[in-house]
């Protein structure tokens, strides 16, 4: 029978935040981070992975504070590898396997740079990094897939999020679905103080503090690059860069693929991301 949302989900009281949790399976532990855009939960970032991944991790779900059914916060002062490691404490975790769709690609990678002892293994999937200069992403201001993102902050309707979730995959007709976008419509209105924070706050949101790209050459941890060659929001061109910095790196790009590999290729995601942790 698959896993349902209700029966794996659950609240972890932290030193600052009540962050909910999916939590499956046994073994090594595996965080999977969401992204940042209205409507992202852990459960909406990473349904297709969590139970495949849950046969062989102990896999971990939460919806960052400030999204989902977490608690609001001010995004002028979030810390989001704080709020990572605080999770990781109240769960008794010394160590895990961090995997990181875009915003939570970028925790990630800070984690790993500014908290290698709490990261075993580094997966990312289409991280933003502020580097310059860019040779093949867009210029002058926000990829075409951030400005909608923006917009779509203060108008989370069905109708606002079906154009988000159109610029976030290669297959429209295949994965920008009226459920997809009823889903993620639901989970962000039913929080409007979220939109609020990060609207507030807009365009320095949701990622308040940023990645130093010089330290990512000081990573340590194994890492695994996955990128969607047709992404809008963040260019392969971010991952190219990882790959040519991080010492023990290994990318992989995927073509007919947008912002969210670990949806539109779901079961190769779920190879990839077994085999590496796995066997590093």
């Amino acid at each position: 029978m698959a896993l349902r949302s209700d029966d794996i989900a659950k609240f972890v009281r932290t030193k600052d935040w009540n962050i909910r949790v999916h939590e499956a399976g046994r073994g090594h532990p595996l965080v999977l981070l969401h992204g940042g855009g209205p409507g992202a939960t852990g459960w909406s970032n990473y349904a297709p992975n969590i139970e495949a991944l849950s046969r062989h991790f102990r896999v971990i779900a939460p919806d960052m504070p400030g999204w989902g059914e977490s608690d609001p916060v001010d995004f002028a002062t979030l810390d989001h590898v704080d709020a990572a490691c605080q999770l990781l404490d109240a769960m008794g975790i010394e160590k895990a396997a961090f995997v990181g769709n875009s915003m939570g690609g970028h925790t990630s990678l800070r984690l790993a740079a500014e908290r290698p002892e709490r990261v075993s293994h580094l997966v990312t999937m289409g991280p933003p990094i502020q580097m310059k200069p860019f040779l093949f992403g867009a210029g002058g201001g926000p990829t075409e897939g951030l400005r909608i993102m923006y917009e779509t902050y203060s108008d989370a309707s069905p109708e606002g999020m079906r154009r988000l979730v159109e610029i976030m995959v290669y297959d429209k007709a295949r994965f920008a679905t009226p459920e997809l976008c009823e889903l993620r419509s639901r989970a962000a209105l039913l929080r409007p103080e979220h939109l609020a924070n990060i609207a507030a706050v807009a365009p320095r949101a949701p990622i308040p503090i940023w990645l130093d790209p010089a330290k990512v050459s000081g990573i340590t941890a194994p890492a695994l690059l996955i990128h969607g060659r047709d992404d809008r929001v963040v260019s392969f061109e971010s991952t190219l860069f990882l790959a040519a910095h991080v010492p023990n790196s290994r990318a992989h790009l995927i073509n007919r693929c947008g912002h969210w590999a670990q949806l539109e290729h779901a079961d190769e995601f779920n190879r990839l991301v077994t085999d590496f942790v796995t066997h590093n």
